[in-house]
């Protein structure tokens, strides 16, 4: 039979219309999905893309704000800013971390201490799309080897940052302090909004005290980045607001003199303006370049300033707590005349020891053969010992722990001053509660002449003789002079605490002085040699701090001791007498002798500041010479 017989032509042709119909059905019905979907993102759903969209190409970035500059007195600066180049990545841009790190060595000199770093930061908490520096400080070479190849290394860029720089840094490293990196510990307690994009932060001294105001106001900007999230315009800005500049009192020149004072010798020197408090040069020597800390020292510099000897980080001048020796007199001599246990005309004879008993232990005098007959005047001047281990028995403890709280002693009297050590003002209940002991007699002794428990800072002795120098007037110190912006000074300083010292007869302060001036310009004054020549007139007491202590019969020789071993140098002044523009303490660590090493270096600063530097040395030199031609 033919083939056509079997063909059911009608049925195929039904079957074709049913399959289109149902083809024709589900083309509408997706054609219609299309539609709907396309109408819910178009119009129903349109600014939530566009905002989405505008996400993937409009980012918004943190602008640091420029960090406020540093100025001493003179308006010299101190700390300032400048650019500084680094090749920075971003890991969430970053194909393949390890690759990329492993290729920028092939074109940059990256150390295993700047991969160690990157990655100790790569693992802290951080900011979505935070830049994390891998070298700092690229030279031009290395910038134009870094361009050759960027293409092929998204998520690299080369940044540029206004970094601190310190111009005088070993001068100032001490005072100033120095700012670094933001860690990790810092991240938790700063304001994650005004620090955003901010690297540094202070880390101590004035950079950390003022932080608030240095750092200043964070601004933003809009822009429109391609795929691979390369900035490609600026959209929209808010410029940040700069750190306010500030103004010290410190003089960088007297600092600078203070520092070649001590050159090659261990020691600090503070020196402040009785007037107002502000601490015209804080020197600590030896110093430290600040700058290798900023971006971040090596382990190698690091380990050679910390393993040193000589402790270059190690601010003597706040945080060195010595016996503070004979420099204490004058204001155990206030104690002593306002408590009653002296007076002006009281005497003692000095056989060159002192006995609290008979029969007992020797307290010796530095002069073997004693002073003779000396009253309060002469004791100050020669700084006899027997004299005042008698007048601090008479005291006792109680009495002298009150008169030199007051003095600023056992605590941090500073206003703005960072990291200061409180030394140690020994008491009847400190020893009880620390050595569980009672407080001796014996103590009293030792306590009279400086040495014992007693412990104090180069600030607080500096604090102390001004004090003495505005005749009981406190002025507390303080390193801030101004603010260059529109922030009152009193807005940022703490207040102060302190009440004047006054006594029951206030001439005691003039009567004092008087002992003071006499170590400096009589006939038996232990530094005058010091003074001699001066056309002003001073007042000061040399110390001797002992590093370790003697049997009760053995010689003290200074040839026999190891250098590092033998007496701390000392001495406090002020000059000029009647209008005093500058209160000094100085200590030279294993100097020997104070009249013979510390008052001739308090001597050069007093001519430095009276003399070449201060703008009031005219009428300080006037009044000096008055002064002496009426003594």
């Amino acid at each position: 039979m033919p083939w056509g017989e079997f063909k059911d032509t009608a049925a195929e042709r039904r079957l074709f219309q049913r399959r289109t119909v149902v083809m024709l059905v589900v083309i509408m019905l997706a054609i219609g999905g299309l539609i709907a979907r396309m109408y819910q993102l178009q119009i129903v759903e349109h600014d939530v893309y566009t905002t989405l969209s505008d996400k993937n190409r409009v980012q918004v970035q943190s602008v640091p704000p420029p960090r406020g500059l540093v100025y001493d007195r003179s308006n010299t600066l101190l700390a300032e800013n400048r650019p500084v180049f680094s090749v920075t990545l971003v890991p969430e841009r970053v194909d393949g971390m390890d690759d990329t790190l492993g290729q920028l060595g092939t074109i940059l000199d990256i150390s295993e201490e700047d991969l160690e770093r990157f990655r100790r930061r790569l693992q802290e908490p951080r900011r979505p799309f935070q830049e994390i520096p891998l070298r700092y400080d690229l030279n031009e070479q290395e910038m134009a080897r870094l361009a050759v190849h960027r293409h092929e290394l998204p998520g690299v860029e080369v940044s540029a940052e206004l970094v601190r720089y310190y111009p005088h840094s070993e001068l100032t490293a001490h005072a100033l302090g120095f700012v670094g990196r933001i860690n990790r510990d810092e991240l938790q307690r700063i304001d994650p909004v005004n620090y955003a994009g901010t690297n540094y932060i202070g880390k101590s001294g004035i950079e950390r005290f003022y932080e608030e105001i240095l750092h200043g106001q964070v601004g933003y900007q809009h822009v429109e980045t391609n795929a691979r999230g390369r900035t490609l315009r600026v959209l929209e800005r808010e410029n940040p607001v700069p750190g306010e500049d500030v103004q010290l009192h410190l003089d960088l020149r007297l600092q600078q003199r203070a520092h070649e004072l001590l050159d090659g010798r261990r020691g600090a020197i503070v020196a402040i303006e009785p007037d107002t408090g502000g601490i015209l040069a804080l020197a600590s020597v030896p110093g430290f370049d600040a700058n290798k800390f900023v971006t971040g020292i090596s382990v190698k510099d690091y380990r050679k300033l910390s393993e040193s000897r000589d402790k270059p980080l190690f601010n003597r001048a706040l945080r060195g707590q010595y016996p503070p020796g004979s420099t204490l007199k004058p204001m155990l001599a206030v104690a002593a005349l306002d408590s009653g246990a002296v007076t002006r005309d009281y005497t003692i004879w000095d056989p060159g020891y002192f006995r609290l008993n008979a029969g007992g232990r020797l307290w010796r005098d530095w002069k073997r053969g004693g002073h003779g007959w000396v009253d309060l005047k002469d004791a100050v001047a020669e700084s006899c010992d027997v004299y005042f281990y008698e007048a601090a028995v008479e005291m006792g403890v109680d009495t002298m722990y009150n008169y030199l709280s007051r003095f600023g002693f056992g605590e941090d009297a500073a206003l703005d001053v960072s990291g200061a050590l409180s030394g140690l003002l020994p008491s009847r209940d400190w020893k009880q509660a620390v050595r569980n002991e009672p407080w001796y007699p014996g103590d009293s002794v030792n306590f009279g002449i400086g040495q014992g428990f007693m412990l104090a800072t180069p600030l607080q002795l500096a604090t102390a003789t001004a004090l003495i120098a505005n005749r009981g007037k406190w002025v507390e110190p303080r390193l801030l002079k101004d603010i260059k912006g529109d922030h009152p000074v009193d807005e940022y300083l703490p207040e102060e605490t302190h009440e004047p010292l006054k006594l029951k007869n206030h001439d005691d302060w003039e009567y004092v002085v008087e002992t003071m001036v006499e170590v400096m310009h009589g006939r038996k004054g232990t530094a005058r040699g010091a003074a001699r020549g001066a056309p002003y007139k001073m007042a000061g007491k040399t110390g001797t701090a002992q590093v370790f202590s003697l049997a009760e019969d053995e010689e003290y020789d200074a040839e026999e001791i190891r250098e590092r071993l033998r007496d701390h140098a000392l001495f406090v002044g002020f000059a000029p007498v009647d209008n005093p523009k500058i209160a000094v303490a100085v200590i030279v660590e294993n100097g020997g002798s104070g009249s013979g090493t510390a008052a001739p270096v308090a001597r050069a600063l007093f001519d430095a500041w009276l003399l070449e530097y201060s703008e009031q040395s005219e009428g300080a030199l006037v009044s000096g010479v008055e002064g002496q031609v009426a003594n």
